[in-house]
């Protein structure tokens, strides 16, 4: 999807670099599943169905996995918490 501010550059100082890159990464295939659905929607009996189903199914795939990295990512920084009885 055309954005219209580019996105700010980077830091390497910036602890959550790799959380940032992840969930950037998310925001792209979430458009990119967006788009995918609108065509589908679009031309439900086209010869390219197939691939547009495998491509759907593939970027799904895709969202899921960097949902668990993002998750496993945040749950390493939360420092542990422990309990007194």
């Amino acid at each position: 999807m055309l954005k219209i501010a580019p996105d700010p550059l980077p830091s390497t100082e910036s602890p959550h670099l790799l959380e940032d890159t992840l969930f950037q990464a998310y925001e792209y295939v979430m458009c990119a599943l967006a788009v995918a659905h609108q065509l589908f929607s679009h031309l439900p009996k086209s010869p390219a169905t197939l691939v547009m189903l495998t491509m759907m199914h593939e970027l799904d795939a895709t969202r899921m996995l960097l949902e668990s990295a993002l998750a496993q990512l945040q749950m390493s920084e939360r420092p542990p918490s422990y309990t007194l009885h």
